[in-house]
C-alpha cells in the first residue's frame, strides 16, 4: 500500500482523499475554499466537506456542479450536512 492509499479515509463505499470542515464559514467564502481545495486535488479524488444547513447546503452543492464536479452524495444531518464531491478535470 502506498503513501496516498494510507492518508485516504474509508467513508463505505466512498474512500475519501480530503475532508474539509466548513461549518460556521458563511457564502461565499465556504464554496472559495472548496474551490481552491479541489483545484489542488488530483482529477477523481474525492473530497468530503462539513456544511451548515440553509444557504451553504443550497448554494456550494450547485455551485461546485456548476464548475464540472460531480456531486455524489449530500447527507443531511440534524446539525449540519455532509457532501462528497468527486473532481473532474477543469
Amino acid at each position: 500500500m502506498d503513501n496516498k492509499q494510507k492518508n485516504k479515509q474509508d467513508e463505505g463505499t466512498f474512500t475519501i482523499d480530503k475532508e474539509l470542515d466548513l461549518r460556521g464559514v458563511m457564502c461565499p467564502f465556504n464554496f472559495v475554499k472548496t474551490k481552491l481545495e479541489l483545484e489542488n486535488m488530483p482529477e477523481d479524488s474525492i473530497l468530503k466537506i462539513n456544511l451548515d444547513h440553509g444557504d451553504p447546503i443550497k448554494n456550494v452543492p450547485a455551485s461546485v456542479e456548476m464548475e464540472g464536479h460531480i456531486i455524489l452524495k449530500i447527507e443531511l444531518l440534524e446539525s449540519h450536512a455532509k457532501v462528497w464531491i468527486q473532481k473532474q478535470s477543469s
